[in-house]
């Protein structure tokens, strides 16, 4: 029987969580079974010993649901319409056009992951990871090697980690009072480890499969897809924007900008259909994500070690396993961090396992391949080792300059993890 007594200075849920993890590792057939029974395990685990962050028992569990049911549903919304928005994005041939003005050799693989970076510093994460994977796959004849996939994920994570629009990190700080400069100065980090990830990726990717010279004959643009999908993003941007400085109690309270995204897609469905049969298989994914957010937000991460660099740099690693948004809130609430380190951190730290952010598995909706921590780790080692070089840069050129405290409870954590 697991008992808090009978583990030691180890939580059981963080045990219980380890296991999810580890099955999630070896058995990449089954994994949302693996996600879903691990929820349950945790769930009963806490109803019987230990309670939630809001009570004990049924009563606990209830409220942690009402607390994050607006995140939940979030995720839900824009993974699935994110889907759809992807495809809409393929069939407008605009990726097929692409080999027009890409470099013809590594350096176009790398000027398509900076795109991605500068997509994601207004978008949410996910979209720029989808639209990234689309064109990828049409100037790479769709073959991606997985150290490429990394890279996208990396640079969707990268550019929204110092936008206070571009991740739902950032905006949880902006909302609590962070200056938006102090975030900004994240971009120090996530452009060096945008270069190391690009050039490793890059060319890795040319030596697997080369980059088309040119595009396929008789290429027409669908120019009303490519409105629908421009609509679809300026919708979510707008909600979210109008969202956070109007009606910011709003965001706690419903899943605004997955409810924008759905509106959006059913309104213009009528213009061009959507391709309603991917939507099965987005599902499972979608679920899987849910399950895994769900069970970190369990876990009992009440107390963060003091504020520091170093303490900054392991929050990344410990990013990629787990939920950013209460990782970030914990920290508003303790204070003593520079914003623009744990930004960068927090956001780009999930980049390193392919279901430590939302974009990565997003992207592995699309690239089932990609669903192993053993080859995403092996093929994408350049994500470790850009996020801890483009640390200790940032380190070295700005400095640790420690704020103050922020209350997390005026910072609404809608949208999207990681």
């Amino acid at each position: 029987m697991l008992t808090d007594s009978t583990l030691g200075l180890v939580p059981g849920e963080f045990i219980l969580f380890a296991v999810v993890l580890a099955g999630i590792a070896l058995l990449q057939r089954y994994t949302l079974e693996v996600a879903l029974t691990g929820l349950a395990a945790v769930t009963i685990y806490k109803l019987e010993y230990t309670g939630f962050a809001q009570g004990p028992g049924l009563a606990g569990l209830a409220g942690l649901l009402a607390h994050e049911w607006v995140i939940l549903a979030n995720l839900f919304g824009l993974l699935m319409g994110f889907a759809l928005l992807s495809k809409h994005f393929e069939e407008s041939q605009v990726p097929a056009v692409l080999p027009a003005i890409l470099p013809d050799d590594w350096k176009g693989g790398f000027f398509l992951l900076v795109m991605v970076f500068v997509l994601s510093s207004f978008l949410d994460n996910i979209a720029a990871a989808l639209i990234g994977g689309t064109m990828a796959a049409a100037v790479f004849r769709g073959k991606l090697h997985i150290g490429y996939l990394a890279a996208i994920v990396a640079a969707s994570n990268a550019g929204g980690s110092g936008s206070v629009v571009g991740d739902t990190t950032t905006t949880m700080m902006w909302i609590s009072g962070v200056d938006p400069r102090d975030v900004f100065e994240a971009y120090v980090a996530a452009g060096v480890a945008l270069v190391i990830t690009g050039v490793f990726a890059a060319r890795r990717q040319q030596a697997y499969s080369p980059i088309l010279k040119d595009p396929p004959p008789g290429v027409r643009v669908d120019w009303v897809r490519v409105a629908i999908v421009a609509l679809i993003l300026v919708v979510a941007i707008l909600a979210n924007v109008i969202a956070n400085l109007k009606y910011p109690e709003s965001l706690d309270r419903f899943p605004v900008i997955g409810a924008a995204v759905w509106a959006a897609i059913l309104v213009t469905a009528g213009v061009r259909r959507p391709d309603w049969s991917l939507l099965p298989s987005t599902f499972r994914g979608t679920l899987f994500l849910l399950a895994l957010v769900t069970t970190a937000a369990m876990m009992p991460v009440e107390k963060l070690p003091a504020a520091s660099w170093q303490s900054t740099l392991g929050l990344g690693f410990l990013s990629a396993v787990f939920d950013n948004i209460p990782l970030t809130a914990l920290a508003l609430h303790q204070g003593g961090y520079d914003w623009g380190f744990l930004a960068y951190a927090v956001g780009f730290g999930g980049s390193m396992i392919w279901f430590g952010s939302s974009a990565g598995v997003a992207l592995s909706n699309a690239f089932p391949e990609s669903r192993s921590v053993g080859k995403w780790l092996r093929e994408g080692w350049h994500v470790a080792l850009a996020y801890v070089v483009g640390f200790f840069v940032l380190l070295a050129v700005l400095g640790w300059h420690p704020h103050g405290q922020h209350t997390p409870a005026e910072a609404p954590v809608s949208g999207t993890a990681h």
